[in-house]
């Protein structure tokens, strides 16, 4: 049973989840993460959930390796079975993407909500929506507008962005109450503009979701180079975990583990933690489709940190890391919006 908890911003600031979320991109990605596999993965976070709280989860219209819907397709399925589960989660879902390029008129809004809402079902409504990237075509207050108006219509309850920059997000909030903006945070990902908009969120009431906290199962110790990761897995086309590039990053996080074992928690859970001490307002966003890691990765918003492990966390944060965080092209032209 998880303890501490935190609330949500923007309009959902009546609403309690747990300190850590669950994304689950990875769900159904694998041969190994069968709908069993991951129902249990689903239902250890939710179930380990104090009275009045709900489980945050993250989901996308494009999460497959497709690029299609089976990520809802498989939320469907396990609403379906466990109808008593949709009231105690918070459902995020990013959509609004043409291939890699975000479109955030009004006919591809509204396409990506009905298709979302086809795909899940019945059982569960999707509370949170966000456009996966910013469309950098039109301005962020057009695409608010386009976003209120299917607000209104009660396609979703909350709206969110995602890769935003500072300025994008204050401006957006302008035009109606941001709930939550997701960006990569980490022990890796700690840029002088994800500082802004931590900053940013906080002074607005909006929550940020902090995806990949664990550098992409890096900083947890799983994989010491590319070599380890599977065959065709999207990781292996970023100069960031490549050669001697991934060699001095996993040297910036070297005593990672140490500070771990003194600790008495995983190198995954403290990179988690670490992130969950930048503010009340920052909910770590892992993910996982297995029950054990679910429940690691939970246990880490329970871990309070001493002055000197924030200080040599932060140390670690501060120093220069190489490489890229996404693969390049279109999708690295997509950030910080």
């Amino acid at each position: 049973m998880v303890i501490n908890t935190t609330h949500l911003g923007g309009t959902a600031s009546s609403v309690s989840v747990a300190r850590i979320s669950h994304g689950l991109m990875m769900m159904g990605n694998t041969p190994e993460s069968t709908d069993e596999v991951c129902f249990a993965s689903l239902k250890a976070g939710i179930d380990g959930l104090p009275a009045g709280a709900k489980m945050f989860l993250n989901s996308g219209e494009f999460y497959s390796k497709t690029w299609g819907p089976e990520n809802l397709d498989l939320l469907n399925r396990f609403f379906t079975k466990y109808p008593e589960y949709a009231d105690k989660t918070f459902l995020s879902v990013k959509g609004a993407m043409v291939g890699m390029i975000s479109d955030c008129s009004p006919e591809n809004l509204r396409k990506s909500v009905l298709n979302i809402q086809n795909h899940l079902g019945p059982h569960k409504k999707m509370d949170l929506y966000q456009p996966a990237r910013i469309d950098r075509t039109i301005s962020i207050e057009d695409a608010m507008k386009n976003l209120v108006l299917l607000l209104k219509e009660g396609h979703f309850s909350h709206i969110g962005l995602s890769e935003c920059t500072a300025e994008t997000l204050r401006r957006a909030h302008a035009v109606h109450p941001v709930t939550a903006a997701e960006i990569e945070v980490s022990l890796w990902v700690y840029e002088p503009e994800t500082k802004k908009v931590i900053e940013t969120a906080s002074e607005l009431g909006i929550s940020v979701l902090a995806y990949s906290p664990i550098g992409k199962g890096f900083l947890g110790g799983k994989f010491t180079n590319a070599s380890e990761l599977p065959a065709g897995d999207y990781r292996t086309g970023y100069t960031r975990f490549k050669g001697e590039t991934l060699a001095h990053n996993l040297r910036l996080v070297s005593a990672l583990p140490e500070l771990a074992a003194k600790k008495g928690v995983t190198p995954a859970q403290l990179a988690i933690a670490w992130v969950a001490a930048l503010g009340p307002h920052v909910i770590p966003l892992p993910g996982s489709s297995t029950a054990s890691r679910t429940l690691e990765n939970c246990a880490a918003g329970d871990i309070e940190l001493s002055a000197d492990e924030l200080t040599a966390l932060n140390a670690m944060a501060d120093a220069e890391v190489k490489g890229s965080r996404m693969a390049g092209g279109p999708e690295e032209a997509q950030l910080w919006g």
